[in-house]
């Protein structure tokens, strides 16, 4: 079996000495982090005093998707970001191979994706941002394939980290990257990665043709008892998700993979469903541990390891500038104090990302619109209900092609827009993939077929469906009592139907689209980008003040 061998690197995580990485920490303005970092080096002290044991921690992220800068979370400012991450990466390591012990950084995938000054770069400042702090591997996550495959292939050549996917096959080939081995000299680690098996589903399909997704448990099954006749401790650097009532989707989870018992197995580093662990979860004989999203948290999981076998584990959820708020202030604002400890920004990964952001800010914050009311896109809400937003994103769609119905899936909506001015920056956050409309004409007996598909997607699914100009009611997994620009339901009517060309390849689960589509052979891409066509109509609107509220489906 092939295999990618790599020898320690220093990278950021080269050894410094407990005194001077405490010294660089009690910088002007940093004395909490000074603080929490004299307490860190006591506990490396403790830790190094026991058995002869190999020490391993493993530092994880997952779902970052674009957020190398410090972000606005939830009203509370500038949580996150890799550049306060990197001082914490940086202090672990010299914590750890001050006591002996050994650092691996892995990334449990969708480094794409939510942030317009990374995705309109292709992700490129996340990769330099993760090269600059000595990442060693990443598992490739569905939004990985938001782009054209030659994209993913270029972000693959600006990292100096491998891209792992075991479980992806192109014919009898791996396309990505075979597991990565670390000898340490008094342990050896083997990673090796798994995509979901709902990629090709969840993203557009021209862009994972010719790829398959095998079954994360099968490919364990092969692959782990392999991996762990060299190794000490075999990880599955997953992009599966922890399941939340999501079982029944017959698509593997990490839950599922660890109740899989899996010979060899031992940790299970997760993403996808950007769960935040309150401690490791032991399934079985595995441990799998996540760490929320969005890099507003460093997963730490400490490891001792004898003879081949883990004796001992922690693990913690570090927060790197998280906030929650404490109070109102005189005039009712909202008021964040820290959770946890402050972190400073290393200042080299701070000056590289500043530079990205200055390029990829160049005509996002021009004005494109104005609400006086909320534009509620939030995750929960758009995938189990209709909201303001979702009304008026199928509204614009409609209205730009003339349609008679449009049609766009929940997971398509990423954000919220906030009262105020409206900016391309705050369209390209809601809609960031890109994608063009497209118009297809079929017949009224095709729209309910499709319709009766919708019916049966459940709320929290990434294709809960919205809708303009039709009214309908879903039931029993049919829709009945449909209305089309008030008119009942003509089953030998044409009636021109505008998705997204993300949809009408069968994206989300959609498939009944393109088989309609290549049915009737009436189908055409228009051409006009989702988030351009709502900036025209945003323009068209002047302000806005108010919006349909009356439900469209009724449930």
């Amino acid at each position: 079996m092939a295999r990618n061998t790599r020898k320690e690197q220093s990278g950021t995580g080269a050894c410094v000495s407990a005194e001077n990485a405490a010294r660089r920490a009690k910088a002007p303005g940093d004395r909490v982090w000074g603080i929490w970092l004299a307490a860190v080096f006591l506990f490396v002290l403790l830790w190094g005093s026991g058995a002869d044991a190999a020490r391993l921690t493993i530092l994880h992220v997952n779902d970052t998707h674009g957020h190398s800068w410090p972000f606005n979370a939830g009203g509370a400012p500038d949580v996150g970001g890799f550049a306060p991450m990197a001082t914490l990466v940086k202090a672990i390591r010299a914590e750890v191979e001050a006591a002996g012990g050994h650092v691996l950084f892995l990334h449990a995938g969708d480094i794409n994706t939510g942030v317009p000054e990374s995705d309109i770069q292709s992700a490129i400042p996340d990769i330099v941002a993760l090269n600059m702090l000595g990442l060693d591997a990443v598992t490739l996550g569905n939004h990985e394939f938001d782009n054209a495959r030659d994209t993913l292939y270029r972000q693959r050549r600006f990292a100096r980290f491998p891209f792992l996917a075991s479980n992806i096959v192109s014919g009898d080939e791996l396309p990505f990257d075979a597991p990565l081995i670390r000898e340490f000299g008094d342990v050896t680690v083997a990673v090796y990665g798994l995509t979901t098996e709902f990629t090709p589903i969840a993203t557009d399909p021209e862009n994972t043709k010719g790829l398959v997704f095998r079954n994360a448990v099968e490919v364990s099954r092969a692959l782990v008892p392999l991996l762990a006749k060299s190794a000490d401790v075999v990880v599955a650097l997953t992009h599966l998700g922890w399941p939340a009532g999501a079982e029944d989707e017959g698509i593997t989870t990490s839950k599922a993979l660890a109740e899989a018992k899996v010979p060899g197995l031992d940790v299970i580093v997760d993403g996808h469903s950007h769960t935040l662990f309150d401690d490791l979860q032991r399934v079985g004989d595995a441990i799998v541990v996540q760490a929320g999203a969005y890099g507003e948290y460093l997963g730490r999981l400490d490891l001792e390891v004898e003879q081949g076998r883990i004796v001992a584990a922690t693990w913690k959820a570090l927060p790197i500038n998280v906030k929650k708020e404490i109070g109102k202030d005189a005039a009712g604002k909202a008021v964040y104090g820290l959770v946890g400890d402050s972190v400073p920004a290393d200042p080299e990964v701070a000056t590289a990302l500043d530079y990205f952001a200055e390029v990829g800010s160049e005509g996002l914050d021009r004005k494109v619109g104005e609400t006086k009311i909320l534009l509620d896109g939030e995750r929960d809400h758009v995938r189990s209900g209709e909201t303001n937003l979702s009304h008026l994103l199928t509204d614009a769609m409609r209205w730009k092609t003339h349609a008679s119905v449009a049609f766009l899936n929940g997971g398509g909506i990423r954000a919220s827009i906030p009262e105020g001015d409206i900016t391309y920056r705050s369209v390209l956050t809601v809609l960031p993939f890109g994608n063009t409309l497209y118009a297809l004409d079929l017949s009224g007996e095709d729209l309910q077929r499709f319709l009766d598909a919708a019916a049966k997607v459940s709320p929290g699914k990434g294709g809960f469906p919205h809708f303009s100009g039709l009214t309908a009611t879903f039931a029993d997994g049919t829709a009945r009592d449909i209305l089309v620009d008030g008119k009942p339901l003509d089953k030998a009517k044409q009636y021109r139907l505008v998705t997204l060309s993300f949809l009408a390849n069968g994206g989300d689960g959609y498939s009944v689209l393109r088989e309609i589509k290549d049915a009737v052979g009436r189908g055409y891409d228009t051409g006009y980008t989702d988030a351009n066509v709502f900036v025209d109509y945003l323009s068209y609107l002047g302000v806005v003040e108010k919006t349909a509220e009356e439900p469209r489906i009724r449930r």
